[in-house]
């Protein structure tokens, strides 16, 4: 057994857990390499990842079927209640309650795009990034309601520094700087086939972030969660990089959440087709609401009719309930495995390897909460997600549902659109007046 001191118990913690093989690259350390590796290996509770690893095949746990939630207003009582539920809302955030929350730990790899998600172009004719969009939906909202809103951003390991410097640069987007703050997610390590740790480098070990669960035991770990209770914030609007068409401030959404004294809310829409690779709201059989994922769905339930309400990862959280869940440092919630092709550290060289990488996912707190809420949105006005490159669920397609939506606001307000116009953007710090002309252009930006 190797040994250095002031660390010997973290090396036989490491060799009771039969993880030695990573000082197989010791002799070619440096002191200073060998702390940083010790003190990586510190911060790993080997005891969960074993533990993870055994239980690695995720299974839904019981009988379940689809779950009730709030459906669209169709007639005079459901309208006044939702009417109900927005002033009820609207005081709420007046009472400086509410924060926003965006996880924004995702790079733009799969949409080709070098660098945080945050960064990508959506704006169909200014260019504006997801970060700007969303800085800007909170901007027009402090202003709306008079209120300071703090915002919240969970980054990665990956982009933490660039979407800091990023921030910086954009000068917050008109937003006060005290009011952001960016924190970076967990990591968790990675396993080979056998269970053992993986090397990326002589002295560092291979890390994935935690899953967008981990969003709520980061909150307690950076120190934010303690922030909102100083600022006495209740809700926490918890929303995705990806969607630049989310109501981050909705005071329907609050209302119907304070009105059901509820621990954690969520937003769901139909299905687009019954294959579509989304989770689904369900009742599990001791009356808990939960979602399931698509890849976790029962053969015999895929593509059943009955589950189409969708998950557009649309949350508010109750900041006592993420208290509660994060008083042991770290939420409960079950980790997700996939099989994953990993470059690592190999005889000395760099190689791809056969991997597990897990996850947590923010949604099975669900089944933990005594009363949620689901309420139905429609999807060509709050989901239109930057995923993939092309096709659906792309920029261009996200762009197409934006001016689609401005097209349908302007016609709203009797505003005549000329047949030329393509593309509609409008700034979400505008408010639309009924006597605005619009030009005879292919583009139409309203900022």
């Amino acid at each position: 057994m190797i040994s250095f001191k002031g660390y010997d118990d973290i090396i036989e913690r490491i060799y009771r857990f039969n993880q030695e093989h990573v000082f197989q690259y010791w002799d070619r350390l440096n002191d200073g390499e060998k702390i940083e590796l010790l003190e990586e290996l510190s911060k790993i509770d080997l005891q969960m990842i074993k533990d993870i690893f055994s239980q690695k095949t995720y299974s839904i746990d019981g009988e379940f079927s689809p779950a009730p939630y709030i459906s669209l207003p169709k007639n005079e009582n459901e309208k006044n209640l939702f009417k109900k539920a927005e002033q009820i809302g609207i005081k709420h955030i007046k009472e400086g309650k509410l924060a926003a929350f965006l996880v924004a730990g995702g790079q733009g790899s799969r949409l080709g795009f070098n660098g945080p998600k945050g960064k990508f172009p959506i704006g169909p004719v200014s260019g504006k990034t997801l970060f700007h969009f969303h800085a800007e939906k909170i901007r027009a909202s402090e202003k709306k309601y008079n209120v300071s809103i703090p915002f919240l951003i969970m980054t990665s390991r990956d982009n933490h520094e660039e979407t800091s410097i990023f921030f910086k640069e954009q000068k917050y987007f008109g937003l006060n700087p005290d009011n952001v703050n960016l924190f970076p997610q967990n990591m968790i390590p990675s396993l080979d086939r056998d269970g053992k740790l993986i090397l990326s480098g002589f002295n560092s070990i291979f890390m994935n972030p935690d899953g967008h669960g981990g969003s709520l035991t980061a909150l307690k770990t950076s120190g934010v969660l303690d922030k909102l209770k100083e600022l006495k914030i209740d809700t926490l609007s918890y929303f995705q990089v990806d969607n630049p068409l989310v109501k981050i401030i909705d005071p329907v959404f609050v209302g119907f959440h304070i009105m059901n004294t509820a621990d954690i809310s969520s937003k769901t829409l139909q299905k687009s087709y019954p294959e579509e690779k989304t989770g689904v709201f369900v009742k599990f059989a001791g009356h808990t609401i939960g979602i399931v994922e698509y890849s976790d769905m029962p053969k015999d339930k895929s593509g059943n009719t009955s589950y189409s309400a969708a998950n557009p990862a649309i949350h508010l959280f109750n900041i006592q309930f993420i208290s509660k869940l994060t008083d042991s440092g770290r939420v409960k919630l079950p980790y997700h495995t996939a099989k994953k092709k990993i470059v690592g550290l190999v005889d000395g060289k760099q190689k791809e390897l056969d991997g597990y990488k897990f996850e947590q996912f923010v949604f099975d707190a669900l089944p933990l909460t005594e009363k949620n809420v689901i309420l139905e949105i429609l999807r060509g006005e709050e989901f239109a997600p930057v995923k993939n490159a092309s096709g659906q669920d792309s920029p261009d397609s996200a762009k197409e549902l934006m001016t689609a939506l401005n097209r349908k606001l302007l016609e709203s307000k009797g505003i005549t659109i000329p047949d030329k116009v393509k593309e509609i953007e409008i700034s979400p710090l505008i408010d639309i007046a009924k006597n605005i002309i619009i030009p005879n252009t292919e583009k139409v930006l309203i900022s």
